[in-house]
């Protein structure tokens, strides 16, 4: 078999939705060299959006396609390359993490996750013909407005279902469920249901799910069977709604990041996952709003803090872990009066000790990730001492004269 092409680039973005396009402009401009990877189509699931009328900045609406086109384009703009490709396997276990397609083996100093997911269907014959854009929807925030007056079914009963259809009901004139269960009985809490249920404009039709979806060029009918009875009934409509759940695109990911049960990636709020150098963004995250507008945020801090961990990585090894001379390493506390009293200090003994020394300081919240990688927990000061590019040694006693006896200590080694 073919050895794999190898090519090394400062930023990997797996997934080229609005997310992973965010990210990738905030990379490009950032100067670093971006490489994106998508594996079908260029803008995600937006692109099956007809209309998008709540993205700031656009009053006049504007199709999900075009939007996308827009964020490819400036992403363009700022030199990000980008491969239309399926991602693997990922190798995250060393400092320089590998992404690995058909053909190439791509290596990075920090991978930008935004692979998204795909809403679970039904699977009911003809589903593929009238998905997105032709009158089978994921999205009640989208597409409410569009159905103004209309009749729209919903697939479902859970949470989402019973929110997404009070929302569509402030627009649709009927908001028909079809809900698998007896009579009655939902999926989701019991205020919920009890709303629903209350509501004049919702109809149930229990114990039934999809047997077929029936139209030309958009969906005119959803045909339902009865589970007791196996008739089949249909019923006209000008959009059915599908909410039986979300399916994050995380399989090549199980046992190298954290998931939740649902398998969403976990991150923190600066879309860090808690391995170093791998970031995650967008609807792949474990998160509560899946918009375009929050991928969007998602994205742009995802950039930023790629290139604040790449700019701190070269800090940490040619700074930090210099060779050339023995290191004292002063972490401080800015909130703290006797830390900063001790800055002056630090720089007292560098001087003192000029030909053997080198003094370099790091603030433990603006320095936090550096402060990780030092093994560092120290509250409010501490001093790590290195020699070679080594850690040797620590201490908390930061008096001048115990600290000039340890670096001489080490110098005489």
């Amino acid at each position: 078999m073919r050895e794999k092409k190898r090519e090394q680039f400062d930023v990997v973005i797996i997934g080229g939705g609005a997310a992973g396009l965010t990210a990738a402009i905030y990379c490009g401009r950032a100067r670093l060299n971006t490489l994106l990877i998508e594996k079908s189509l260029m803008g995600g699931l937006a692109t099956y959006t007809n209309e998008i009328a709540n993205f700031p900045g656009f009053p006049e609406e504007i199709t999900g396609l075009g939007l996308m086109k827009l964020f490819h384009k400036q992403a363009k703009k700022f030199g990000v390359k980008f491969k239309l490709t399926d991602v693997k396997k990922v190798d995250f276990s060393n400092e320089t993490k590998e992404v690995e397609t058909f053909r190439n083996i791509y290596e990075a100093k920090t991978v930008i996750i935004a692979s998204g997911g795909r809403p679970r269907t039904t699977g009911a014959e003809n589903e593929e013909k009238f998905l997105f854009d032709k009158g089978i929807s994921f999205c009640a925030t989208c597409d409410a407005a569009a159905n103004t007056g209309k009749t729209v079914m919903i697939i479902g009963s859970g949470d989402a279902a019973i929110e997404e259809g009070t929302f569509l009901s402030k627009f649709a004139d009927k908001v028909i469920f079809s809900v698998i269960h007896d009579t009655g009985k939902m999926d989701c809490n019991e205020i919920a249901k009890e709303q629903a249920l209350a509501n004049s404009k919702m109809e149930f039709m229990w114990n039934t799910i999809v047997d077929s979806f029936e139209g030309e060029d958009h969906l005119k009918t959803v045909v339902l069977k009865n589970l007791k009875t196996s008739e089949l009934e249909r019923v006209d409509v000008d959009t059915c709604f599908e909410f039986i759940g979300y399916l994050p695109n995380t399989e090549i990911f199980n046992d190298i990041i954290e998931l939740t049960d649902q398998e969403y990636i976990v991150t923190d709020e600066n879309m860090y996952t808690g391995v170093e150098g791998v970031f995650a963004c967008g609807d792949v995250r474990d998160k509560v709003l899946k918009q375009v507008a929050t991928a969007v945020g998602d994205g742009a801090i995802a950039g930023v803090e790629a290139e604040k961990f790449i700019s701190e990585t070269e800090v940490f090894h040619n700074q930090l872990m210099q060779k050339e001379k023995i290191g004292f390493i002063y972490i401080y506390s800015a909130i703290d009066s006797v830390s900063r009293e001790l800055l002056p200090i630090m720089k007292e003994i560098e001087d003192e000790l000029k030909d053997v020394a080198k003094l370099n300081v790091v603030d433990m919240y603006k320095g936090k990730r550096l402060c990780e990688r030092l093994d560092c927990n120290a509250e409010p000061m501490k001093i790590i001492f290195t020699k070679n590019g080594e850690i040797v040694g620590n201490t908390k006693d930061c008096s001048k004269n115990h600290v000039i006896g340890k670096l001489k200590e080490l110098a005489a080694k």
